[in-house]
């Protein structure tokens, strides 16, 4: 790094609260973010920041690296005493995972950089990057129906079928039957492991239920956890030594599972087995892959040398295997939310679930830090309930779907307990996300950086800058009021570009105190829009307006 790099930038958090900010000074020795967890984990830095003195997304010069591996690592940045900056990254091995005889070599995996002018430029190289490679998605990315927050464990196919119905009704182009399907499945306490379809809660096995998603115009997607076991389950049962075992037994539970050691090839050959059995006979084109424990105790049996390596390199092994046999299978990377992101699982997962929070105050600061790394289009972004599950925070149906519009957009919230005003509003938002998806989906993400951190400006400007969408949040209540003037990056300064506030759930409440611009929209030139801006509506806290601007020339 040049000398200019004084401060350094990197992300920690936890579950469902990932990707959180830390800045500090780029002082003598060492700073080192490391993962051991057979992941990166939810804690993971994702990048590894330096740049001048108070960059921002717009101004300061910033590099970055990023290790392509979703395994044990560490990212470094080192201040010497001669005064040369480096930022390292590269794999963190345990004893014995690598053991070279004379004359043999060892290729590491990818290190990638970026930098730029503030971190919109930086991260727009890493987005060029990914939409640049031919397995990228290519076609428009499906409105997701989840089941999780909807039904839980609680599998019916009446209930289901209904579900699916008035999803379709509402827009969704695909439906994802979340964790409870399989044998024994009621609650998160054992039967992984176990792929088979439980037929106790499913007779007629899962072929009505897909059929039916299929007729409704959706495709079907399903969840599975292939790297984990119960041991509450008829395959551990039938191989413990199938089981990760540093020497002492399968250690400690997390969730109440344990890792399956795909290092043994029985192991491995039994999930993609049943996966692809699954998948063919189902129509599948879908998987939620998660990834619920870390891989700690990851002894390969009967020895117990070190197993995280290999099941890493395993688990690319079988994704890939997956999508040859299944040609357009789709997967999304998730590990309680947004424990495996990195562009190695991004070689062969489409899509990955930035956390398992759909509270639209977190969800905004989770997904605009994912994004210095992973394109809109690749990160799923869902309505969730009013009250949040996780936080049980209470937000307006608006807010929640606003922050849900600018990525892959999903619903995981009961739909069949939902009122009509609502059930319009959700399909309103839907065809709203439709109609915007392809600029969503290539243009380049944009933030002001605002001098009050009460407020939030980010948005997404199309490649020829001829029209944008941007969203204006208030997050906490603000020291001073009115908000003043927000300016819009990323347009063309000798274009005129007429903005507008758009509401496509529900209009303004009556005697709302609205800028006279965002009753009637307003044409500015670029120039005008980047330097001085409009005048910002007043809104609560946890509250947002989104703006279309259009430029007025073809």
């Amino acid at each position: 790094m040049p000398s200019d790099a004084t401060e350094i930038l990197d992300l920690t958090g936890r579950w469902s609260l990932e990707r959180v900010p830390q800045r500090r000074p780029f002082r003598v020795g060492e700073w080192v973010r490391a993962s051991r967890g057979g992941k990166p984990g939810l804690e993971h830095t994702l990048l590894l920041v330096a740049g001048e003195q108070g960059f921002g997304f717009g101004d300061g010069l910033v590099w970055a690296t990023h290790l392509a591996w979703s395994g044990n690592q560490v990212l470094a940045a080192e201040l010497t005493p001669a005064g040369t900056r480096h930022l390292a990254a590269g794999e963190l091995l345990l004893p014995g995972e690598v053991v070279l005889a004379q004359g043999e070599e060892f290729r590491g995996r990818w290190q990638y950089g970026s930098w730029g002018s503030g971190l919109d430029e930086l991260a727009a190289r890493f987005h060029r990057h990914l939409r640049s490679r031919p397995r990228h998605p290519r076609t428009p990315r499906p409105v997701v129906l989840n089941t999780w927050e909807a039904v839980y464990f609680q599998h019916d196919l009446d209930t289901l079928l209904r579900l699916a119905e008035r999803g379709a009704e509402l827009g969704a182009e695909r439906f994802v039957l979340d964790d409870g399907w399989f044998l024994g499945r009621r609650d998160d306490t054992s039967s992984l492991g176990d792929w088979t379809v439980d037929p106790a809660v499913w007779p007629k096995g899962l072929q009505p239920l897909a059929e039916r998603v299929r007729v409704l115009g959706m495709d079907f997607g399903l969840w599975f956890e292939p790297e984990m076991v119960s041991l509450d389950s008829d395959l551990a049962r039938r191989h413990p030594e199938w089981i990760f075992d540093a020497g002492h037994g399968p250690g400690l539970p997390s969730r109440y599972q344990h890792v399956l050691d795909l290092g043994h090839p029985g192991a491995y050959d039994h999930v993609f087995e049943r996966m692809s059995e699954l998948i063919g006979s189902l129509g599948i084109a879908y998987i939620k892959w998660d990834h619920n424990r870390y891989l700690l105790d990851a002894g390969h049996a009967p020895g117990g040398r070190p197993g995280v390596r290999t099941q890493v390199e395993q688990v690319y092994r079988l994704m890939e295997r997956l999508k040859a046999a299944h040609p357009g299978l789709e997967i999304e990377s998730c590990a309680s939310g947004g424990g495996r992101i990195d562009l190695g699982v991004l070689e062969y997962a489409d899509r990955v679930w930035p956390s398992d929070c759909n509270d639209p105050h977190e969800r905004l600061e989770i997904q605009r830090w994912t994004g210095l790394l992973v394109p809109p289009e690749m990160q799923g972004t869902h309505i969730g309930a009013a009250e949040s599950h996780t936080t049980h925070r209470a937000h307006p149906l608006d807010y929640r779907a606003e922050k849900a519009l600018w990525g892959h957009l999903g619903i995981e919230t009961n739909l069949l307990t939902a009122d009509d005003e609502t059930l319009a509003a959700l399909a309103r938002w839907v065809a709203f996300h439709k109609e915007h998806r392809a600029l969503l989906h290539t243009g380049r993400v944009v933030h002001a950086d605002l001098p009050d951190a009460a407020y939030r400006l980010e948005g997404v400007v199309s490649g020829d800058r001829s029209q944008a969408l941007y969203a204006f949040s208030v997050v906490e209540r603000p020291a001073t009021w009115p908000p003043g003037r927000i300016r819009l990056p990323g347009l063309d300064d000798t274009r005129d570009y007429t903005v507008e506030a758009v509401h496509p759930g529900s209009a303004p409440a009556a005697g709302a105190v609205l800028p006279p611009w965002q009753r009637a929209g307003v044409t500015l030139p670029g120039r005008v829009l980047r330097l001085a801006g409009v005048e910002a509506p007043s809104l609560d806290v946890d509250r947002s307006v989104v703006l279309r601007v259009v430029s007025t020339a073809p």
